[in-house]
């Protein structure tokens, strides 16, 4: 049977390195920093890459192997590389992609650290970028220079869990030869597939629902294989690879990720339509409530509407303390993708370095409160939430 034909969850089980002498049916931990040699000519050809072999961990390892391998089944992407983080991922992918005098296009709303490299860290390398409005995706092709080299987003965004169209990215880039890359990791590989609509490189936070324990932190880019060769090159010399014991639980938790995420999005959705009705909530954004500004496009590209809502306290940032305040079953964390439900303050916490003008152009307000919803028993999370809203 030829492996394009299996199932998502037949590839995220069944994926795996070369069994070891002991015919394992569970991979083993790989915890070796590097590798052996059979003889010098073992060693000259293994770092000339004539041999395709583990030489040293910060390269490759089997654990990492086998992780990276399943992700790219489950993205249909032809190569990719893990890194010790999900931003060491998103710095490492645009630092071996971009130059001196590059440009990047971005939607405005981007995680806080995503905002800081463009923002502080890449002019200092004469690298800039410029930010389009998602509500106006009739204005991208305007912010393109003749120096444009990336177009980037985040689909669901964070925090505000808004939609870009990836048909429309996909078009745009193709039209002005730019490498589109898309942050996945709202979505997950379980929900949407970027490359199917044109992405070039996409990058997930492996430590949210990929891992769906709070346990590790890890990151991936997968994509084409001459970019991913420019990345693992960069990333090979600079060294922010993921360690071995991460893609280990990684690799075992992809397992079992479309059966979470079911449940996840199952959750998600009862919550969603709980918070809308509620006197004290202003608004609600959840991509598979029709009330959502990109509902029909949500419904095109993502198989379920993800684990994350964002909604609006009536009563502005006091409201917004006080309900948190009140809270009992759920987590107040910064993490998202997690088996436990998490409420976060999105102004006060991940994107508090933003300015107040820069929080509200991407749609976070004082009252904004983000829900990475989980797996309890769902009358116990909306009970929870029900209790501090009153």
């Amino acid at each position: 049977m030829d492996e394009q034909e299996f199932g998502f969850e037949t590839q995220a089980i069944r994926t795996h390195i070369d069994k070891t002498q002991y015919q394992e049916h569970s991979t083993p931990l790989f915890l070796s920093s590097s590798f052996v040699f059979e003889d010098a000519e073992d060693m000259r050809a293994s770092f000339t890459e004539e041999k395709v072999r583990n030489i040293y961990s910060r390269f490759s390892n089997p654990n990492t192997t086998e992780f990276v391998d399943k992700v790219c089944a489950m993205e249909g992407a032809e190569a990719g590389y893990a890194f010790a983080t999900g931003m060491a991922a998103i710095y490492s992918t645009f630092a071996a992609l971009l130059s001196s005098g590059d440009h990047i296009v971005s939607a405005g709303s981007v995680f806080g650290s995503t905002h800081a490299l463009f923002m502080t860290y890449f002019p200092k390398w004469n690298i800039t970028t410029s930010y389009f409005d998602i509500n106006q995706p009739e204005t991208i092709e305007s912010f393109i220079q003749p120096n444009t080299k990336i177009l980037y987003a985040e689909t669901p965004t964070n925090p505000g869990v808004d939609v870009v169209d990836l048909e429309l990215l996909g078009q745009i880039a193709k039209k002005h030869n730019l490498i589109l890359i898309i942050d996945n990791c709202f979505a997950t590989p379980y929900i949407q597939q970027p490359i199917k609509y044109g992405a070039h490189i996409v990058i997930h936070s492996a430590t949210k629902l990929m891992d769906g324990q709070g346990r590790v932190l890890g990151g991936v880019a997968v994509g084409n294989a001459d970019l991913i060769r420019q990345i693992y090159l960069f990333s090979r010399n600079t060294g922010p690879a993921m360690s071995p014991f991460n893609a280990w639980v990684l690799s075992k938790s992809l397992e079992t990720l479309s059966l979470r995420v079911d449940r996840h999005c199952e959750n998600a959705m009862k919550v969603a339509e709980f918070l809308e009705s509620h006197p004290n909530v202003n608004s609600v954004k959840y991509p598979f409530l029709k009330s959502h500004p990109k509902y029909e496009v949500a419904k095109k590209q993502m198989l379920l509407g993800g684990n994350i809502i964002a909604f609006e306290i009536k009563g502005g940032i006091e409201a917004g303390r006080a309900f948190l305040d009140k809270i009992k079953l759920c987590s107040l964390s910064a993490n998202i993708g997690d088996a436990k439900t998490i409420v976060t303050h999105p102004a006060s916490t991940t994107h508090s370095k933003l300015s107040t003008e820069e929080k509200l152009a991407v749609g976070i307000t004082e009252g904004l409160v983000r829900v990475s919803v989980g797996l309890e028993t769902v009358k116990d999370v909306i009970a929870d939430l029900e209790q501090a809203l009153s």
